[in-house]
């Protein structure tokens, strides 16, 4: 027999008791503020889209010069993995796994984020070498307003697992936790949808034009 699905995204299952029936809340509270979260988003892709041309360039860097694409590619299969492994320590959140199999995973998770973040630095650090600022033109400052703002959401998501591990250690699976745990799935996995977006429509389209 099949239970029903209480929220959008992963269902805790019966067996959880009260934590199963009281997420249904908190979950869609939580869908809320990524649907807002992702109009600010959509602002900025739209705003990117607007100084995607010459004169948005206005001489200066554009794709070509500021972008590495085997980097880029590595970022983006970096955070796909971690949006798997999250979904590892998901199911081992559902499935009972204990605290030590869902740590492990958010742990692998975590050192993924940090490894993204990383590439993404030194790729602005080059921006910054070659002339490719903000002030340089208003291509490059829509391009600065919206993927270092995906970065600061990886960033704020690492912070987030730290503190899921934290709470996991002195309190342990208690209900409140099992809820933010599945809240910061949604959240990883809405910034991982993002990047998607950032990869087709800055790097690639901005190659290829």
């Amino acid at each position: 027999m099949k239970h029903p699905i209480l929220h959008p995204g992963l269902n805790l299952g019966p067996h959880h008791g009260q934590t199963h029936a009281s997420a249904e809340k908190a979950v869609f509270g939580f869908w809320v503020f990524l649907m807002s979260d992702l109009i600010i988003f959509g602002l900025m892709f739209a705003t990117y889209a607007t100084m995607s041309n010459p004169v948005g360039l206005a001489g200066g860097p554009g794709p070509k010069e500021a972008f590495d694409l085997t980097s880029v590619f590595i970022q983006t299969m970096i955070l796909l993995v971690s949006s798997l492994t999250f979904g590892f320590a998901s199911l081992a959140l559902r499935h009972e796994a204990g605290r030590g199999r869902i740590a492990l995973w958010l742990v692998v998770t975590l050192l993924l984020g940090l490894a993204f973040l990383g590439f993404e630095l030194r790729d602005f650090a080059h921006m910054v070498e070659i002339g490719a600022v903000p002030s340089r033109s208003g291509y490059l400052s829509a391009f600065w307003g919206l993927v270092p703002l995906h970065g600061a959401h990886v960033a704020a998501g690492c912070v987030w697992i730290l503190v899921m591990l934290a709470q996991m250690a002195t309190l342990g699976l208690v209900s409140v936790v099992k809820t933010r745990l599945l809240r910061l799935g949604l959240f990883w996995h809405f910034l991982d949808l993002v990047w998607i977006g950032i990869f087709t429509i800055v790097y690639l389209s901005g190659l290829a034009s």
